[in-house]
Protein backbone atom coordinates (compact mmCIF):
# COMPACT_ATOMS: atom_id res chain seq x y z
CA UNK A 1 0.00 0.00 0.00
CA UNK A 2 1.55 3.30 -1.12
CA UNK A 3 -0.37 5.47 1.33
CA UNK A 4 0.57 4.08 4.72
CA UNK A 5 0.11 5.68 8.13
CA UNK A 6 1.54 2.82 10.17
CA UNK A 7 3.10 4.23 13.32
CA UNK A 8 1.23 7.53 13.07
CA UNK A 9 -1.25 8.96 15.57
CA UNK A 10 -4.15 11.10 14.36
CA UNK A 11 -6.82 13.22 16.03
CA UNK A 12 -10.08 13.92 14.23
CA UNK A 13 -12.41 16.46 15.83
CA UNK A 14 -16.14 16.07 15.29
CA UNK A 15 -15.54 12.44 14.35
CA UNK A 16 -18.62 10.87 15.87
CA UNK A 17 -20.53 10.76 12.61
CA UNK A 18 -20.64 11.95 9.00
CA UNK A 19 -17.48 13.26 7.40
CA UNK A 20 -15.47 13.17 10.62
CA UNK A 21 -16.16 9.51 11.17
CA UNK A 22 -15.26 8.77 7.54
CA UNK A 23 -11.97 10.65 7.98
CA UNK A 24 -11.16 8.71 11.15
CA UNK A 25 -11.98 5.42 9.42
CA UNK A 26 -9.79 6.18 6.40
CA UNK A 27 -6.88 7.17 8.64
CA UNK A 28 -7.29 4.03 10.73
CA UNK A 29 -7.52 1.73 7.73
CA UNK A 30 -4.27 3.24 6.44
CA UNK A 31 -2.63 2.19 9.70
CA UNK A 32 -2.94 5.21 12.01
CA UNK A 33 -3.96 5.02 15.63
CA UNK A 34 -6.88 7.41 16.04
CA UNK A 35 -8.33 9.68 18.71
CA UNK A 36 -12.03 10.27 18.01
CA UNK A 37 -13.44 13.53 19.33
CA UNK A 38 -17.10 14.47 19.59
CA UNK A 39 -19.15 16.70 21.84
CA UNK A 40 -21.19 13.67 22.92
CA UNK A 41 -19.51 11.04 25.09
CA UNK A 42 -21.88 8.36 23.83
CA UNK A 43 -21.41 9.21 20.15
CA UNK A 44 -17.62 9.46 20.48
CA UNK A 45 -17.42 6.14 22.29
CA UNK A 46 -19.61 4.42 19.70
CA UNK A 47 -17.45 5.76 16.87
CA UNK A 48 -14.26 4.57 18.57
CA UNK A 49 -15.86 1.15 19.16
CA UNK A 50 -16.75 0.99 15.48
CA UNK A 51 -13.14 1.66 14.52
CA UNK A 52 -11.88 -1.00 16.91
CA UNK A 53 -14.22 -3.51 15.28
CA UNK A 54 -12.36 -2.76 12.04
CA UNK A 55 -9.05 -3.53 13.72
CA UNK A 56 -8.09 0.11 14.28
CA UNK A 57 -6.48 1.21 17.54
CA UNK A 58 -8.85 3.96 18.62
CA UNK A 59 -9.74 5.95 21.73
CA UNK A 60 -12.25 8.74 22.24
CA UNK A 61 -12.34 12.16 23.89
CA UNK A 62 -15.64 13.91 24.53
CA UNK A 63 -15.15 17.68 24.33
CA UNK A 64 -16.87 20.72 22.84
CA UNK A 65 -14.28 22.07 20.40
CA UNK A 66 -13.62 25.79 20.58
CA UNK A 67 -11.67 26.77 23.67
CA UNK A 68 -7.98 26.30 24.40
CA UNK A 69 -8.55 24.04 27.39
CA UNK A 70 -10.52 21.52 25.32
CA UNK A 71 -7.96 21.56 22.51
CA UNK A 72 -5.08 21.02 24.91
CA UNK A 73 -6.95 18.14 26.55
CA UNK A 74 -7.59 16.42 23.23
CA UNK A 75 -3.91 16.60 22.25
CA UNK A 76 -2.81 15.52 25.74
CA UNK A 77 -5.07 12.48 25.52
CA UNK A 78 -3.54 11.45 22.20
CA UNK A 79 -0.10 11.64 23.78
CA UNK A 80 -1.24 9.82 26.91
CA UNK A 81 -2.87 7.01 24.98
CA UNK A 82 -0.41 6.58 22.12
CA UNK A 83 2.75 8.46 23.07
CA UNK A 84 2.76 11.07 20.29
CA UNK A 85 0.74 13.04 17.73
CA UNK A 86 1.33 13.22 13.98
CA UNK A 87 -1.92 14.38 12.38
CA UNK A 88 -4.61 16.85 13.45
CA UNK A 89 -7.83 16.97 11.41
CA UNK A 90 -9.99 19.93 12.45
CA UNK A 91 -13.45 18.83 11.35
CA UNK A 92 -15.82 19.77 14.19
CA UNK A 93 -18.61 22.13 13.18
CA UNK A 94 -22.18 23.30 13.58
CA UNK A 95 -24.67 25.22 11.45
CA UNK A 96 -26.95 28.09 12.41
CA UNK A 97 -28.17 29.31 9.01
CA UNK A 98 -30.11 32.55 8.73
CA UNK A 99 -30.04 35.61 6.47
CA UNK A 100 -28.02 38.60 7.65
CA UNK A 101 -30.87 40.73 9.02
CA UNK A 102 -32.28 37.81 11.04
CA UNK A 103 -29.06 36.23 12.32
CA UNK A 104 -28.55 36.70 16.06
CA UNK A 105 -25.29 37.41 17.83
CA UNK A 106 -25.56 34.00 19.49
CA UNK A 107 -25.95 32.22 16.15
CA UNK A 108 -22.99 34.06 14.69
CA UNK A 109 -20.76 33.56 17.72
CA UNK A 110 -21.44 29.83 18.08
CA UNK A 111 -20.49 28.99 14.51
CA UNK A 112 -17.37 31.17 14.66
CA UNK A 113 -16.42 29.64 18.03
CA UNK A 114 -16.64 26.04 16.85
CA UNK A 115 -15.38 26.32 13.27
CA UNK A 116 -12.88 29.17 13.32
CA UNK A 117 -11.66 29.36 16.89
CA UNK A 118 -11.88 25.59 17.27
CA UNK A 119 -9.64 25.16 14.25
CA UNK A 120 -7.21 27.71 15.69
CA UNK A 121 -7.02 26.22 19.19
CA UNK A 122 -6.74 22.61 18.01
CA UNK A 123 -4.13 23.51 15.39
CA UNK A 124 -2.14 25.51 17.93
CA UNK A 125 -2.14 22.68 20.46
CA UNK A 126 -1.11 20.20 17.77
CA UNK A 127 1.75 22.35 16.42
CA UNK A 128 3.11 22.91 19.93
CA UNK A 129 3.31 19.11 20.23
CA UNK A 130 4.75 18.66 16.73
CA UNK A 131 7.53 21.14 17.54
CA UNK A 132 8.30 19.38 20.83
CA UNK A 133 8.59 16.05 19.03
CA UNK A 134 10.82 17.63 16.39
CA UNK A 135 9.87 15.43 13.44
CA UNK A 136 7.09 17.34 11.73
CA UNK A 137 3.38 16.77 11.45
CA UNK A 138 0.21 17.35 9.47
CA UNK A 139 -2.54 19.90 9.92
CA UNK A 140 -5.56 19.04 7.79
CA UNK A 141 -8.21 21.74 8.09
CA UNK A 142 -11.76 21.30 6.83
CA UNK A 143 -13.15 24.13 4.74
CA UNK A 144 -16.23 24.39 2.52
CA UNK A 145 -17.32 25.66 -0.89
CA UNK A 146 -19.27 28.28 1.12
CA UNK A 147 -15.98 29.65 2.40
CA UNK A 148 -14.55 29.80 -1.11
CA UNK A 149 -17.53 31.48 -2.81
CA UNK A 150 -20.10 32.48 -0.19
CA UNK A 151 -23.54 30.95 0.25
CA UNK A 152 -26.98 32.43 0.87
CA UNK A 153 -28.00 32.33 4.54
CA UNK A 154 -24.54 31.34 5.78
CA UNK A 155 -22.83 34.54 6.91
CA UNK A 156 -21.35 32.86 9.98
CA UNK A 157 -20.38 29.57 8.32
CA UNK A 158 -18.96 31.13 5.14
CA UNK A 159 -16.92 33.63 7.15
CA UNK A 160 -15.51 30.88 9.36
CA UNK A 161 -14.62 28.65 6.43
CA UNK A 162 -13.03 31.53 4.51
CA UNK A 163 -10.96 32.24 7.60
CA UNK A 164 -9.89 28.60 7.75
CA UNK A 165 -8.63 28.78 4.15
CA UNK A 166 -6.65 31.90 5.04
CA UNK A 167 -5.22 30.23 8.13
CA UNK A 168 -4.08 27.26 6.03
CA UNK A 169 -2.06 29.57 3.80
CA UNK A 170 -0.65 31.51 6.76
CA UNK A 171 0.26 28.46 8.81
CA UNK A 172 1.87 26.77 5.82
CA UNK A 173 4.43 29.60 5.91
CA UNK A 174 4.80 29.69 9.68
CA UNK A 175 5.14 25.93 10.12
CA UNK A 176 7.37 25.11 7.14
CA UNK A 177 10.60 25.26 9.14
CA UNK A 178 9.14 22.67 11.54
CA UNK A 179 8.31 20.29 8.67
CA UNK A 180 4.60 20.69 9.32
CA UNK A 181 2.36 20.79 6.26
CA UNK A 182 -0.97 22.61 6.38
CA UNK A 183 -3.78 22.10 3.88
CA UNK A 184 -7.52 22.68 3.74
CA UNK A 185 -9.89 20.06 2.41
CA UNK A 186 -12.98 21.47 0.65
CA UNK A 187 -15.47 18.58 0.81
CA UNK A 188 -18.92 18.01 -0.63
CA UNK A 189 -20.85 15.00 0.66
CA UNK A 190 -24.20 13.67 1.80
CA UNK A 191 -24.33 14.48 5.51
CA UNK A 192 -26.82 15.84 8.03
CA UNK A 193 -25.51 19.32 7.16
CA UNK A 194 -26.26 18.96 3.43
CA UNK A 195 -29.78 17.84 4.30
CA UNK A 196 -30.39 21.52 5.05
CA UNK A 197 -29.52 22.57 1.46
CA UNK A 198 -32.84 22.63 -0.47
CA UNK A 199 -31.55 21.25 -3.76
CA UNK A 200 -29.37 18.60 -2.17
CA UNK A 201 -31.68 17.55 0.66
CA UNK A 202 -33.56 14.79 -1.23
CA UNK A 203 -30.29 13.25 -2.43
CA UNK A 204 -28.67 13.48 0.99
CA UNK A 205 -31.68 11.80 2.55
CA UNK A 206 -31.67 9.09 -0.14
CA UNK A 207 -27.95 8.48 0.42
CA UNK A 208 -28.67 8.16 4.13
CA UNK A 209 -31.05 5.34 3.27
CA UNK A 210 -28.29 3.62 1.33
CA UNK A 211 -29.51 4.59 -2.13
CA UNK A 212 -26.95 5.16 -4.88
CA UNK A 213 -26.15 8.79 -5.72
CA UNK A 214 -26.70 9.38 -9.47
CA UNK A 215 -23.56 9.66 -11.60
CA UNK A 216 -24.65 13.02 -13.04
CA UNK A 217 -24.87 14.48 -9.50
CA UNK A 218 -21.54 12.99 -8.47
CA UNK A 219 -20.00 15.02 -11.30
CA UNK A 220 -22.18 18.12 -11.69
CA UNK A 221 -22.25 18.91 -7.97
CA UNK A 222 -19.28 16.75 -6.85
CA UNK A 223 -21.83 15.20 -4.51
CA UNK A 224 -21.11 11.78 -3.05
CA UNK A 225 -20.74 9.97 0.23
CA UNK A 226 -18.44 10.86 3.14
CA UNK A 227 -16.34 7.87 2.15
CA UNK A 228 -15.73 9.47 -1.26
CA UNK A 229 -14.04 12.37 0.50
CA UNK A 230 -12.06 10.54 3.17
CA UNK A 231 -9.26 9.23 0.95
CA UNK A 232 -7.94 12.76 0.49
CA UNK A 233 -7.43 13.13 4.24
CA UNK A 234 -5.52 9.85 4.43
CA UNK A 235 -3.35 10.91 1.48
CA UNK A 236 -2.56 14.34 2.93
CA UNK A 237 -1.65 12.69 6.25
CA UNK A 238 0.87 10.39 4.58
CA UNK A 239 4.50 10.74 3.60
CA UNK A 240 3.39 10.81 -0.02
CA UNK A 241 2.11 14.36 0.57
CA UNK A 242 5.31 15.79 2.08
CA UNK A 243 5.54 18.32 -0.74
CA UNK A 244 1.94 19.60 -0.52
CA UNK A 245 1.22 22.55 1.75
CA UNK A 246 -0.77 25.79 1.78
CA UNK A 247 -3.40 24.36 -0.58
CA UNK A 248 -7.21 24.22 -0.67
CA UNK A 249 -8.14 20.90 -2.26
CA UNK A 250 -11.70 20.07 -3.27
CA UNK A 251 -13.19 16.60 -3.32
CA UNK A 252 -16.63 15.06 -3.58
CA UNK A 253 -18.38 12.40 -5.61
CA UNK A 254 -16.29 11.75 -8.72
CA UNK A 255 -14.43 15.08 -8.60
CA UNK A 256 -10.99 16.05 -7.24
CA UNK A 257 -9.94 19.68 -7.69
CA UNK A 258 -7.49 22.37 -6.66
CA UNK A 259 -8.96 25.71 -5.64
CA UNK A 260 -7.14 28.88 -6.66
CA UNK A 261 -5.97 31.42 -4.12
CA UNK A 262 -7.42 34.93 -4.29
CA UNK A 263 -5.38 36.83 -6.84
CA UNK A 264 -5.52 40.13 -8.72
CA UNK A 265 -6.94 39.50 -12.18
CA UNK A 266 -6.92 43.02 -13.67
CA UNK A 267 -5.26 46.31 -12.75
CA UNK A 268 -4.97 49.86 -14.05
CA UNK A 269 -2.55 52.64 -13.23
CA UNK A 270 -2.98 56.44 -13.22
CA UNK A 271 -0.33 59.03 -12.59
CA UNK A 272 -1.04 60.86 -9.35
CA UNK A 273 -3.51 58.25 -8.07
CA UNK A 274 -7.26 57.84 -8.30
CA UNK A 275 -10.23 60.09 -7.57
CA UNK A 276 -13.86 58.95 -7.73
CA UNK A 277 -14.42 60.15 -11.29
CA UNK A 278 -11.32 58.37 -12.59
CA UNK A 279 -12.35 55.17 -10.82
CA UNK A 280 -15.79 55.47 -12.43
CA UNK A 281 -14.22 55.68 -15.87
CA UNK A 282 -11.72 52.86 -15.37
CA UNK A 283 -13.82 50.39 -13.42
CA UNK A 284 -16.49 49.88 -16.04
CA UNK A 285 -14.13 49.84 -19.02
CA UNK A 286 -11.12 47.97 -17.68
CA UNK A 287 -10.69 46.85 -14.09
CA UNK A 288 -14.21 45.75 -13.22
CA UNK A 289 -15.44 44.27 -16.48
CA UNK A 290 -16.51 41.57 -16.15
CA UNK A 291 -17.03 41.34 -12.42
CA UNK A 292 -16.34 38.11 -10.56
CA UNK A 293 -19.12 35.61 -9.87
CA UNK A 294 -20.06 34.67 -6.34
CA UNK A 295 -22.11 32.03 -4.57
CA UNK A 296 -22.04 28.28 -5.04
CA UNK A 297 -22.97 27.59 -8.68
CA UNK A 298 -26.48 26.30 -9.18
CA UNK A 299 -26.93 22.70 -10.29
CA UNK A 300 -29.83 21.41 -12.35
CA UNK A 301 -31.42 19.15 -9.75
CA UNK A 302 -33.98 17.86 -12.18
CA UNK A 303 -31.78 14.88 -12.96
CA UNK A 304 -30.38 13.53 -16.20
Amino acid sequence: MTVSLIGKVAVVTGAGQGLGRAYATALGRAGARVIVNDISEEVAEQAADGLRQLGVEARHVAAAVGGAEEADRIVAEAVRQFGRLDVMVTNAGVLRDRVLWKMTDEEFDLVIQVHLKGTFTCARAAVVRFREQGDGGRLILVGSPAGQRGNFGQTNYAAAKAGIAAMARTWAMECAASNVTVNAVIPVAATDMTKTVPGLAPFAEAAGRGEVIPTWLRRAAAFGTPEDVAGLVAFLASGEADHITGQCIGIGGDKLSLWSHPTEIRAAFRDGGWDADAIHDAFGSAVGSPQETYGIPAVDFGGR
